[in-house]
């Protein structure tokens, strides 16, 4: 929602001979109306003497996709090694008593949990991380935020630096880590898109080949786990990664509402933003940080779940044809892609489960292969 901004429309006024016009109230000549602007595909709400700009198509694709949403978790819910049906469902999530609790309320649904919760962090930190970037290319996984976070849990896991429970907060300490690192190399008398991508890929390989030092020199069984982990895995996912993951969304809502408003200051150039009253690289600081948290936390819990960050958004910015990149619908996309893809891994090749980044990736690579080349046919290749 945008707030609504009003200007006032004087409109012409014509005089008869022997009659003044002086602009007061009940006067013989046309009064100063205040009319709203109103961008075409928007609704103006109201709420005391606050008024509101919303974009109408943007709130049917985010009803839709919350709707769709809904179908995938029950219909995950309900597939597994035994069949539960729907309603057995609703009455588990409902806290009325089932004979399907165990199978659902146990074992199934802290899964769940933490693949809707992973999901919506991904797509919050893919559209934050565009935006920044102003290139569709641009994601956490590709810019090497979620390597960073893989190296330094990957370390503390071959190494047992540090308990499991601690593994989130490792992940967001190297997400941070390499942000930084990518912030600083593609610094050049500003941000440009082309670099912030090409330094990023760079950071991306490097943070991988130093995570297969870390796999090689830790415990083998520990490494093991770890490269099942580095695929995105939600296999024995539960509350606990659940809960660090839940507490940083909800602390990050009130900062994502600024961010919804902050992002359209981005669309600017430096000179233009900063005329208009805005600080472009203070905002820009923000959304990243936002964004590199958010991607950080989500690795921790569910392993660098690929692709999610990079397709989330653009899905969502196709729906919703809005000018910039949607929150909102970037959040319910991202959990939606998760969820379904999860479901494949788990029944596609029953018995054998494959984590659910195998799946994201196989989607993910073509279409950012696509991206690239449809990028330098715009731009004639990529500049430095």
């Amino acid at each position: 929602m945008t707030p609504l901004s009003r200007t006032n429309d004087t409109n012409d006024t014509s005089t008869t001979p022997g009659t003044s016009t002086t602009g007061s109230t009940g006067g013989a000549g046309a009064a100063v109306r205040r009319a709203a602007v109103r961008p075409a595909g928007h609704t103006v709400l109201r709420a005391g003497r606050a008024s509101f700009l919303v974009h109408r198509r943007a709130v049917v694709v985010a009803t839709a996709l919350a709707a769709l949403l809904a179908c995938a978790v029950v219909a995950s819910l309900c597939v597994g090694e035994s069949f539960v049906a729907p309603g057995e469902v609703v009455r588990v999530l409902s806290g009325r008593p089932s004979p399907d609790e165990l199978v659902v309320g146990t074992l199934r649904l802290p899964r769940l949990v933490v693949g809707l919760l992973a999901g919506a962090a991904f797509g919050v930190a893919g559209a934050l991380v565009q935006t920044v970037a102003r290139n569709p290319l641009a994601s956490p996984d590709v810019i090497g935020v979620t390597h960073g976070a893989g190296a330094a849990t990957v370390a503390a896991m071959s190494f047992d630096a540090v308990g499991h429970g601690f593994l989130p907060y490792v992940s967001v300490t190297g997400g941070l880590a390499a942000a930084v690192l990518v912030y600083a190399f593609a610094w050049r008398s500003g941000l440009n898109s082309a670099r912030f991508v090409l330094v990023g890929i760079g950071v991306s390989v490097a943070l991988g080949s130093l995570t297969q030092l870390f796999l090689t020199k830790g415990d083998y069984l520990v490494a093991q786990q770890a490269k099942v982990w580095l695929t995105g895995s939600l296999n024995g996912r539960g509350y606990e990664e659940a809960r660090p993951l839940a507490l940083v969304l909800l602390a990050a809502v009130p900062v994502a509402l600024w961010a919804a408003r902050a992002q359209r200051g981005t669309a600017f150039d430096d000179d233009t933003a900063t005329a208009l009253g805005m600080r472009p690289d203070r905002v820009r600081l923000g959304l990243t940080a936002l964004g590199v948290v958010l991607a950080s936390v989500a690795t921790g819990a569910a392993g660098p779940v690929d692709f999610v960050a990079l397709l989330a958004p653009q899905i969502a910015r196709r729906l919703t044809r809005t000018a910039q990149t949607p929150l909102l619908s970037s959040a319910l996309t991202g959990a939606l892609v998760v969820v379904v893809a999860d479901l494949l891994a788990r029944r596609l090749f029953s018995p054998i489960e494959l984590p659910v980044g195998v799946l994201t990736a196989a989607v993910g690579a073509p279409y950012l292969m696509w991206l690239i080349v449809r990028t330098r046919s715009r731009t004639g290749g990529i500049s430095s």
